[in-house]
């Protein structure tokens, strides 16, 4: 689920003009070694309103529905994709959250 979120940021920012704020963010994210962090919350509202801040900021962040194979109910939100972006950025949206 993690990684299908870092490839829907990647796609979402990808379309960009490479010249662009968004496509020079891209291609530093992929020169610097693709920087990655998991970090929990403990509800699907937590993950909505983490998407809604980090979009009020200006930073691409994509949800993950669970296809419903495993476990997880299909169309569950399981994962919120979060930047690439700065880290102070990032810092503000998912800061005060405990490592996964």
């Amino acid at each position: 689920q993690c990684s299908h979120a870092t490839l829907a940021c990647y796609k979402a920012l990808s379309r960009a003009d490479p010249a662009s704020p968004e496509g020079r963010l891209l291609s530093r994210w992929e020169r610097h070694g693709q920087a990655k962090i998991a970090v929990q919350v403990k509800s699907e509202d937590e993950l909505r309103e983490l998407r809604r801040k980090a979009r009020a900021l200006g930073v691409t962040a994509e949800t993950i529905q669970d296809a419903g194979r495993t476990q997880i109910e299909a169309g569950s939100t399981t994962v919120l994709g979060v930047g690439p972006a700065p880290k102070s950025l990032v810092d503000q949206i998912t800061g005060g959250l405990k490592l996964l």
